[in-house]
């Protein structure tokens, strides 16, 4: 489901109730259970719906009878999000389309993930390597935040600041290892998307130091928002990314996003080396 909030005049859990019932059309098949030509979401929240009405009461209850109300309405409320829960994990283990529909995209740190089948990418994923290298002290400032630096890569050999649209700053640190670029990017994990990724296989979520990382282990392409040199004009550069560790740090309010390690084992030694309020000296 991708409308956003604010678009159209809809409220939101109207809307959001038309695209279950649309989505539940297109997965009934004929003959199903049911008044004819009722959906599957449409008896699912035909049922909801019930139980949000009281039956009428004579006189009102005594403490026992509440308590005994409540352990059955807990109980009925428990079987229908079972049985929901169970019919939609059947969609998305069984219906490749509609897993695709329902997953569409998600929002992870300030990142948008959309999941799309066919969006295997052709071209290499080749690591860029930092543009404009800057002083660690003026990249600092200009982003206006304390750089994180993982301890298992050490000292990183450039970095550079991008602006990004609503006056946000991507940091980027680069190490260099047999030819090959290491790439650590980060910015501060707003709900606005920064990134948007499609990729041709759901990522893997993963816990690094206790919070939540994502690994995409196969090449996927990305869509970087930027501005030119003035901050004034918007402009999208898409390219191939190659295997990528995202993840993210509650106490600096930061995205990270490694790529250039292909092994997810040693991206997340890696992520896991970074200290908490780690930053670069002023070289």
């Amino acid at each position: 489901m991708s409308e956003r909030r604010g678009e159209g005049d809809t409220p939101e859990p109207e809307r959001l109730r038309q695209e279950l019932l649309a989505l539940g059309r297109s997965l009934d098949a004929p003959g199903a259970g049911g008044e004819p030509g009722d959906s599957m979401a449409e008896r699912v929240l035909a049922r909801i719906l019930a139980e949000r009405i009281p039956p009428p009461v004579a006189e009102p209850p005594g403490p026992v009878e509440r308590l005994h109300r409540l352990r059955r309405g807990l109980r009925t409320r428990w079987r229908t999000v079972t049985a929901a829960l169970c019919g939609l994990l059947t969609v998305l283990a069984l219906t490749p389309p509609v897993r695709a529909a329902v997953v569409e995209w998600f929002d992870f740190g300030g990142v948008e993930v959309r999941y799309d089948p066919s969006a295997t990418p052709t071209a290499s994923a080749r690591v860029p390597a930092c543009a404009d290298p800057l002083p660690m002290r003026e990249a600092r400032r200009l982003a206006g935040f304390a750089p994180v630096v993982p301890g298992a890569l050490g000292t990183p050999a450039a970095v550079s600041v991008t602006r990004e649209p609503g006056g946000r700053a991507l940091l980027t640190l680069c190490w260099h290892e047999d030819g090959r670029t290491i790439r650590l990017d980060e910015y501060p994990a707003l709900l606005d998307p920064g990134f948007a990724k499609t990729v041709p296989k759901l990522p893997e979520w993963l816990d690094v130091g206790g919070g939540t990382a994502l690994w995409f282990a196969e090449p996927h392409r990305l869509t970087l928002r930027l501005t030119d040199g003035d901050g004034d004009r918007w402009r999208r550069t898409e390219r191939v990314a190659g295997p990528t560790l995202l993840w993210t740090r509650d106490r600096e309010r930061l995205t990270l996003r490694l790529e250039g390690v292909a092994s997810k084992e040693r991206a997340l030694k890696i992520a896991e080396s970074v200290p908490s309020g780690s930053s670069g000296s002023g070289t």
